[in-house]
């Protein structure tokens, strides 16, 4: 599959000059007409539409990128000292059993949504299975014990926090469940992702060597992934900023809808899982309890920046469903629960 990739790339043409002319055209008169666009959608006098927009670009950048860079460490030391073997030795044979198990692989790596990604992908370089390895991507976000502390601080230990628990990891393993029974291999990864088994592994390298290599790989992930990084930060800040959340928020009033507007609310905002726990407590005397658990399990596991960074690890098609089963889990989950706990 590799070699095929690869080879698809090479047949690709270069794209004409007449046609690399209208898409700078495009994007200039886009960018000339998105801030009359805005003044008229917000209302705001444009100095105070800019000043908007990039005040929440920057609150999500700054939130967000010590979170990569922590995951881009954890990468370029996972790059260092861990084998394919290592990787082999420590998981279950039962490839469903170590797909649920990958679940609670946040408890071993610490990292956020932005951090999880990088790490991820390198494990897959690593051999880690597919299904494994979306399961922890998915989970990791939560299931970490920065995220459950704060979590506990703003609802304390009842339905809320077991319910993102519960939620988090059936959602996750269900996911990859789903990647183990339907796709082969490394088929949802991009030919980079994956694992080099003609490559020589060379020998564990002692810990100065080590670290140097590991801070050299961290430095590539983080450029790497960042870009997608800014991306997503930009068009997050654009929909908190010309999209009227009142709206929103006028139509989640009951079991279905309060669900599906908070799970929006979620991929739009942006928020790390690290504080999200205190953005949702905002929410709690107006939306239904199944409407807080979706957001706080959704959010974490897609949002746009995280939807974006994947298009850096897996196929386009993979990512489609990366976003589309979680969403659509989750949102069974708080329908369910808010029926459970008797909101019509």
């Amino acid at each position: 599959m590799q070699f095929d990739a690869l080879y698809s790339l090479a047949k690709r043409r270069p794209t004409p000059l007449s046609l690399r002319l209208f898409y700078a055209l495009l994007v200039v008169s886009l960018l000339t007409a998105l801030p009359f666009v805005a003044v008229s959608v917000t209302g705001m006098a444009l100095p105070t539409v800019i000043q908007v927009f990039t005040t929440r670009f920057l609150g999500i950048f700054v939130e967000a990128v010590p979170f990569l860079l922590l995951g881009s460490i954890t990468s370029g030391l996972i790059d260092a000292f861990v084998r394919p073997d290592d990787i082999v030795r420590v998981l279950p044979r039962n490839r469903y059993a170590s797909t649920v198990l990958g679940s609670f692989m946040g408890l071993i790596f610490p990292v956020c949504e932005c951090g999880v990604v990088p790490v991820a992908k390198r494990l897959f370089t690593k051999g880690l299975p597919v299904s494994i390895g979306i399961s922890f991507l998915l989970a990791a976000p939560f299931m970490n014990p920065i995220v459950f502390a704060s979590t506990l601080i703003a609802f304390g230990f009842g339905e809320v926090f077991v319910g993102r628990f519960v939620v988090t990891a059936l959602v996750a393993s269900a996911v990859g469940l789903i990647f183990a029974f339907s796709t082969r291999g490394t088929e949802p990864l991009r030919p980079e992702s994956m694992l080099d088994a003609s490559a020589i592994v060379p020998p564990r390298p002692k810990l100065g060597a080590g670290l140097s290599q590991a801070m050299a790989t961290a430095s590539v992930d983080f450029f790497d992934m960042g870009r997608f990084l800014v991306i997503g930060c930009l068009m997050a800040a654009g929909m908190q900023t010309f999209v009227p959340q009142e709206a929103l928020l006028a139509i989640g009033s009951d079991t279905l809808s309060s669900v599906l507007v908070m799970q929006g609310l979620a991929f739009i905002l942006s928020a790390c899982s690290t504080v999200d726990s205190f953005l949702a407590l905002a929410f709690v005397n107006t939306f239904t309890t199944g409407a807080i658990i979706a957001f706080l399990s959704f959010g974490p596991m897609v949002d746009i920046k995280s939807a974006l960074m994947f298009l850096g690890v897996f196929t386009r098609r993979t990512v489609f469903y990366l976003i589309l089963l979680p969403f659509v889990l989750n949102l069974l989950a708080g329908v369910v629960i808010n029926l459970m706990l008797g909101y019509r």
